[in-house]
C-alpha cells in the first residue's frame, strides 16, 4: 500500500495550511519564511496546489484521489462539495474526527492494525467509507491497550466532534447520525479549483 511520507511542517507550509489541521498543533517549519511570496502563482499551480491540500490532508493518493471526483461528478450537486464531503465517509477520517486517534495518520495506521469495529464488524480498510446509521467502535481487546486507555480517560476531551457524528464517550466509539455537509469541512479549501483542474 502507497504511503505519504512527507514531513508534515514542511508540507503544510508549502501548501498553505496549519499543521493544527493535520492534528499537529505544536509543529511549525521556521525553513525559507517568505518563500511562499517569491512569485505570483499561476492559475493552473493554484488548483493543483487546492488538490494536492486535500490529498495530503486526507492522506489520499492519486488514483484513489481520482475516483472520488469521477464519483462525485456522477452524484446531484456541486461536484467540489459533494467531493469533500464523500471524503470525509472515509473510516479513517471519521475515527479521527470521533477523536479516537490525535492525526489522521494515526488514525489511518489505527484502522490498518484492526482496532475498530462497524456495526460490530472488523474493518481494516482506511478508505472504507461509512453510512448514516453505522456504528464505530474500539474493538473489545483493543480497550485495554494504553492508547485507547487515555483515549477514554479524556485526552481527547476537547475535541470538536462534527454535527453528523455523535460520539459515545463510555463505548469508546460513536455514530454516524447524519450526512456531512460542506459547512463540516474544518479547512479552508477552494475546491471549485479542483473541479476546473480535473475538467481540463
Amino acid at each position: 500500500m502507497a504511503k505519504n511520507m512527507q514531513p508534515i511542517a514542511k508540507r503544510c507550509r508549502a501548501l498553505g495550511i496549519s499543521p493544527a489541521v493535520m492534528g499537529y498543533s505544536k509543529k511549525t517549519s521556521n525553513r525559507n519564511p517568505g518563500g511562499s511570496m517569491r512569485r505570483k502563482k499561476s492559475e493552473y499551480s493554484m488548483q493543483l496546489t487546492e488538490k494536492q491540500k486535500v490529498k495530503f490532508i486526507y492522506g489520499i493518493m492519486e488514483k484513489q484521489f481520482r475516483a472520488y471526483y469521477e464519483k462525485a461528478e456522477k452524484k446531484e450537486g456541486k461536484t467540489g462539495a459533494v467531493l469533500l464531503t464523500l471524503i470525509e465517509h472515509r473510516l479513517d477520517n471519521v475515527v479521527f474526527r470521533l477523536g479516537l486517534a490525535a492525526t489522521r495518520r494515526e488514525a489511518r495506521q489505527l484502522v490498518n492494525h484492526s482496532h475498530f469495529t462497524v456495526n460490530g464488524k472488523k474493518v481494516n480498510i482506511p478508505s472504507y467509507l461509512v453510512k448514516v446509521g453505522d456504528v464505530i467502535e474500539v474493538k473489545e481487546k483493543s480497550r485495554s491497550t494504553a492508547r485507547f486507555k487515555a483515549i477514554a480517560e479524556g485526552e481527547n476531551a476537547s475535541v470538536a466532534t462534527p454535527k453528523w457524528l455523535s460520539r459515545n464517550e463510555n463505548l469508546l466509539g460513536g455514530k454516524v447520525i447524519a450526512e456531512p455537509q460542506r459547512d463540516d469541512i474544518d479547512f479552508p479549501v477552494e475546491e471549485h479549483l479542483i473541479v476546473e483542474l480535473y475538467s481540463k
